[in-house]
């Protein structure tokens, strides 16, 4: 159901649905925390370079979509939008590639290699067709897709094959995030004030704290073994 707009004024500037702006300020300072915390524990694995950049985008990525997507939209076009879903189609690329490095502790190099061919294609795919079409859904499928079909499935598989530590509070970040997919896709919302965007923001923040809790007990001395046969 489609909700009137909400608005403020402060000094005379107008600022369209302020809620929904600060919610999605809320992951991106989640998200720019988590990936600031990330770089300071210096941690060489690429597997933590790929999780910086997930944080890294996904912040600026939420950061477009509150200043730009909803408080201050009426002063762009409509293309100004695609700054901010092409930035969140990035970030999910790289917690796809994360969760696919996550697995090279038990997985052979050559399935490895293969995975993230198949992401490199997926996410040209996906980044096209929003392009053209300027279409959001393409976004959400993409957003789905890597998050409840590759994350779920290949961190899923990694915990009931290792139990490792990490996984758990990966998938738990998962389910969040499906929980906050569910309220956007069916509009459920508590109040005009406070919507399903606010809802699934709120979510969302959860989601990458979660990942961000997985991403550092990741230990990927596993692999170092691995190789040195033992």
């Amino acid at each position: 159901m489609q909700t009137e707009l909400t608005t403020i004024s402060l000094g005379g500037l107008r600022i369209d649905e302020p809620i929904v702006t600060i919610t999605d300020l809320l992951v991106s300072a989640v998200c720019f925390y988590s990936a600031y915390k990330l770089h300071q524990s210096q941690r060489p694995e690429r597997v933590f370079l790929y999780f910086k950049i997930y944080f890294f985008s996904m912040g600026i990525a939420t950061f477009l979509g509150g200043i730009i997507g909803h408080a201050f939209l009426y002063a762009f076009s409509f293309h100004w939008k695609l700054p901010g879903w092409i930035t969140s189609m990035i970030s999910i690329m790289f917690v796809e590639r994360a969760a696919i490095e996550h697995t090279r502790i038990w997985l052979k190099p050559s399935i490895i290699k293969v995975l993230g061919v198949i992401n490199i294609i997926e996410f040209i795919t996906f980044l096209t067709l929003t392009i053209v079409t300027l279409d959001f859904f393409f976004v959400e499928f993409h957003s789905g897709y890597g998050l409840m079909f590759v994350v779920l499935s290949l961190e899923g598989f990694l915990f009931l094959k290792t139990r490792n530590e990490a996984g758990k509070y990966i998938l738990s970040g998962v389910a969040f995030a499906a929980i906050a997919a569910l309220f956007f896709m069916t509009k459920t919302s508590p109040h005009r004030w406070f919507d399903y965007l606010c809802v699934s923001h709120v979510l969302m923040a959860i989601a990458a704290w979660l990942f961000y809790l997985g991403a550092i007990r990741i230990d990927m001395k596993k692999v170092q073994n691995k190789q040195a046969g033992k």
